[in-house]
């Protein structure tokens, strides 16, 4: 944004730091897997003190706008994903704040199914087409209402007894050695510090494992989901069946409009999804919302490449540029495109979209491999649906997540409960969203509580009676004759 500072330093003067809480486990972000750690553990009997930058809990589910839970479920429709992630969905679900498709829907390719989700044009979300039959599957996913989702989440991580910090950005881990001791955080109240027996990193950004000294890995191929910034906004009453007969009639026509929207400025970054009007296909930009009584809104949702995630310059100018774009291709809309007539920006997201970053280097480093091989490890405490690899995803269903791959190598005292999860690029390209992250928290949590019971370290915890505590609270997990791995 301006000249570049010179490469000088400043020495900062050391004082006392008022220690607010001493606790047994401390989560540090409050997004997917921090809500899942913090709930997790605090049910399994641990004090817990959760810390989060915002001013919500969810992260990109809620302040990113990035409300879809998708890949529930395989092609098939076999379930993989359930535990805090399912007891979400049915808390929103009771609240009419979801929309998720009929389970005998389920790996489904029934044309009226189908047709519902491409014409919202969710496919990426809810549809897959078989690799080898060419039908278009339907997947088990969900789209959230994001508000109501911030108020579940606090409700379950209240409930639960998590002692709970917003406005708090972890700043720095106190260490012992190699050992994590607890965290110094920022707020508005000044810094403090929180020390504790386990703490577990779900900053999505490995801000506290990077900071303790851990190994990893921040390579991303340019050109990979992972290696973009997103920025979504809400365009609120839209005319909607007046844009799909527009569409339905025109969509030459409504196509060149959408690019002459944008202006060239989404072209190499935006997915140009296909929307299938009648026989014929036209490009959309938009999303329509299908959460109950979320009528009249569409979501642009461009993504941005981005060489760094992390970089406070390259994500301010990001930040500022992709407002400004959201801005005019509505205004584009609006004067231009049936349908937009009255509309207006409801939300633009208050927080940037964020898709990847730092990999930790854990006991264990989940890769391709371990998908070709089917590989069911000793300590599987996560099964991912497969859904995003072409023929290989008819022939290897699911994906399976040891422990050790949460558990940097060489740190003690830390777990990583987000996208930062030992992984290569490929594998953390296709399983590091919101449901996963779910996953690694729901595990994270319930293997901390366990390490401060057993006084022992995270690494040390006894994988069958953590896998038999994640089936207690209902996580699907492979039974032990299906397969053995290391």
């Amino acid at each position: 944004m301006g000249a570049k500072a010179p490469d000088t330093t400043i020495l900062e003067p050391s004082k006392e730091i008022p220690v607010i809480r001493e606790t047994d486990v401390l989560v540090v972000g409050g997004g997917p897997g921090g809500v899942a750690s913090a709930v997790a553990a605090a049910r399994s009997g641990a004090k817990v003190v959760l810390l989060e930058r915002y001013g919500h809990l969810g992260g990109m589910a809620t302040g990113g706008l990035v409300n879809a839970i998708p890949n529930l479920a395989n092609l098939n429709g076999e379930q993989g994903i359930a535990g805090i992630c399912q007891e979400i969905i049915d808390r929103l679900l009771a609240k009419n704040g979801a929309q998720v498709p009929k389970k005998a829907s389920w790996g489904t390719s029934d044309k009226k199914v189908v047709d519902f989700y491409l014409d919202a044009n969710y496919s990426f979300f809810y549809l897959r087409k078989h690799a080898v039959d060419g039908s278009f599957r339907v997947v088990y996913s969900c789209l959230a209402d994001p508000e109501l989702l911030k108020n579940e989440l606090n409700q379950m991580v209240l409930e639960a007894g998590v002692d709970l910090f917003l406005h708090s950005w972890g700043a720095r881990p106190i260490m012992e050695g190699n050992t994590v001791k607890g965290m110094f955080f920022e707020s508005k109240s000044g810094r403090k510090a929180v020390l504790a027996k386990v703490v577990i990193d779900s900053t999505g950004d490995g801000d506290v494992f990077a900071a303790a000294g851990a190994d990893y890995d921040a390579t991303i191929r340019p050109g990979l989901r992972i290696s973009n910034l997103a920025m979504s906004c809400w365009i609120a009453n839209v005319d909607i069946a007046k844009r799909n007969a527009f569409r339905a009639a025109q969509p030459e026509r409504y196509a060149e409009l959408l690019n002459k929207a944008t202006g060239g400025q989404f072209s190499r970054s935006l997915d140009r999804r296909a929307v299938v009007s009648g026989n014929r296909e036209s490009e959309d930009l938009f999303f329509t919302d299908i959460v109950p009584n979320h009528d009249g809104v569409l979501t642009l949702q461009p993504h941005i490449p981005c060489k760094d995630q992390t970089d406070v310059e390259e994500m301010t100018r990001i930040d500022v540029d992709t407002r400004k774009m959201l801005v005019d291709t509505w205004d584009f809309c609006r004067k231009h495109v049936p349908g937009f007539e009255r509309s207006w920006i409801m939300l633009t997201a208050p927080q940037l979209g964020t898709t990847g970053g730092k990999r930790v280097v854990g006991e264990y480093t989940c890769s391709e491999h371990d998908l070709t091989a089917d590989r069911v490890f000793e300590d599987t405490i996560a099964v991912f649906p497969n859904n995003d690899t072409g023929r290989l995803a008819c022939q290897h269903r699911d994906l399976c997540i040891p422990y050790r791959a949460l558990v940097p190598r060489g740190i003690e005292g830390l777990l990583v409960a987000c996208r930062g999860f030992s992984s290569t690029e490929f594998i953390n390209n296709l399983w590091n969203l919101i449901p996963h992250c779910l996953c690694l928290g729901q595990a994270a949590g319930t293997a901390a509580a366990m390490a401060v019971d057993a006084s022992c370290r995270v690494r040390d915890v006894d994988y069958k009676t953590l896998q038999a505590k994640l089936k207690d609270q209902n996580v699907i997990l492979p039974c032990p004759a299906e397969g053995t791995g290391h």
